[in-house]
């Protein structure tokens, strides 16, 4: 049943955008309101006619409009790592969760493309833009290249997540992607966004890093102190081992647990060790024993990927390095994204088949056919790839409107993971008081931060 609430949430959420950007054109092209549910809108959402080698083509062009795309954007990249992090926590292995994730990844670009990057009678269209690859591929190369930075992004976050925590491996990867890719972005947009306003957003993501690199390190040495209570033969890593930790459990009562699926449990309660022993037992990938570097390492990786992925697609978009011949069209949000998405559905690919027969941080071995038989939690892992895929959609049409700095207030998406984290997984249950007040400080300069981007948010001529 919690699968078809969130597809139908999902469902909800995608035809209110829907509703909210497809505006009605009237016949002398002025431009539209849209009304959603009958309620006028206050934010106008122009359609942009660009008559330059005869395009029509449907882009969001005002501030408003693309405020929407990246709320809509910060809800759903925030909300897919919840999704496949649920999986690892079940035992799934994280190579067939993040192929499934691929494939409908890879297909939200396709709707996108079909629908707003065909919109418009006259050429270049998208599917026009397919054809005059002999022409574009200098921006077909910047698009593919932000693809494959993503994807190995993307790839080393489910690792990531199992190690340092969702909240912490969200809060410093996109911390680290504002800090290098706002800057790089800022100054390829031609300085449009404020920068007395953008560059202290900045800072706050900086400090952000800093405060989620010692949310770890706090929350793990819980997590120590925890343990060290317990019995050794507890932590084994045996399926008995939740046996010695009953008196942890919730008495009188078994529960639901989405972290199990089906059926009922007799449910350690959260943030105890007997939790800890619980979960490391189910898991896929097994974390005792080793260091809390290795997280952060790949945490520190994950977001340097990341942020060059957006500047590399504002280079395919606007060509601020002047690489396409004269007359050649810009490559239009909706191409530059289907490309950009083609190569990262490559490299996932590749990366993770690979990591079927040679898997890596002591998982099991594995093998396609396994893959193709393994169909616990695919619905699941497919759901986060359209999450993943729509959101980075939006992000790159808001991008485009009101610059790609500001548009980097998505990466305030830990708002959305942490939340999930601690409903979902019982994160930072009965942690020290040092933890909690250094989480508060993490999140609340998050806050400050997306706000502070968002001011910033200039308009593309």
């Amino acid at each position: 049943m919690g699968m078809v609430y969130v597809y139908t949430l999902f469902v909800y959420v995608t035809i209110s955008l829907s509703v909210l950007l497809h505006a009605q054109i009237d016949a002398s092209g002025s431009t539209p309101h849209v009304e959603f549910l009958g309620i006028p809108s206050l934010i106008a959402l122009p359609t942009e006619w660009i008559t330059s080698s005869g395009l029509k083509m449907y882009l969001v062009e005002s501030k408003g409009g693309a405020i929407v795309c990246m709320l809509f954007s910060l809800f759903f990249l925030g909300t897919w790592p919840a999704v496949m992090t649920l999986l690892e926590r079940r035992g799934r292995l994280p190579q067939h969760t993040y192929l499934d994730y691929t494939m409908t990844n890879l297909l939200a670009a396709i709707i996108i493309a079909l629908t707003f990057g065909e919109l418009g009678s006259e050429r270049p269209n998208f599917i026009y833009q397919l054809t005059q690859l002999k022409d574009n591929w200098p921006s077909v190369l910047f698009a593919m290249a932000g693809g494959v930075v993503l994807s190995l992004g993307n790839l080393a976050t489910q690792y990531a997540w199992a190690y340092v925590g969702l909240s912490v491996t969200e809060v410093i990867s996109s911390s680290i992607t504002v800090v290098i890719g706002t800057t790089l972005n800022y100054f390829l947009d031609d300085k449009i966004n404020k920068a007395e306003i953008l560059f202290p957003g900045v800072g706050c993501f900086l400090i952000a890093v800093c405060l989620g690199s010692a949310v770890h390190s706090s929350n793990a040495a819980d997590n120590k102190e925890k343990l060290s209570s317990f019995p050794s033969n507890a932590k084994s890593g045996t399926g008995a081992a939740y046996t010695s930790t009953s008196q942890e459990a919730s008495p009188g009562k078994t529960i639901k647990d989405p972290e199990i699926g089906n059926g009922t449990v007799e449910k350690a309660k959260a943030g105890t060790a007997g939790f800890l022993i619980e979960l490391e037992n189910r898991r896929a990938i097994k974390v005792f024993g080793k260091s809390i570097l290795i997280g952060l390492a790949i945490t520190f990786f994950a977001g340097f990927c990341f942020s060059l992925f957006s500047p590399a697609f504002n280079l395919a978009t606007n060509d601020q390095w002047n690489t396409l011949k004269e007359g050649v069209a810009h490559l239009v949000v909706y191409t530059a994204f289907f490309y950009f998405s083609v190569s990262c559905f490559i490299i996932a690919i590749i990366l993770n088949v690979s990591f079927l027969y040679h898997p890596v941080m002591d998982l099991p071995r594995s093998s396609f056919k396994a893959y193709l038989n393994d169909w616990n939690g695919r619905g699941w892992a497919f759901l986060a790839g359209l999450l993943c895929g729509f959101g980075n959609g939006l992000q790159f049409m808001g991008g485009q409107a009101a610059g790609y700095a500001a548009a980097d207030a998505v990466q305030a998406l830990p708002l959305v993971s942490t939340f999930w984290g601690i409903i979902l997984f019982g994160e930072y249950r009965r942690s020290s008081r040092r933890t909690y007040i250094l989480l508060v400080s993490m999140l609340s300069m998050f806050i400050l931060a997306v706000g502070v981007l968002m001011a910033s948010a200039g308009h593309r001529k």
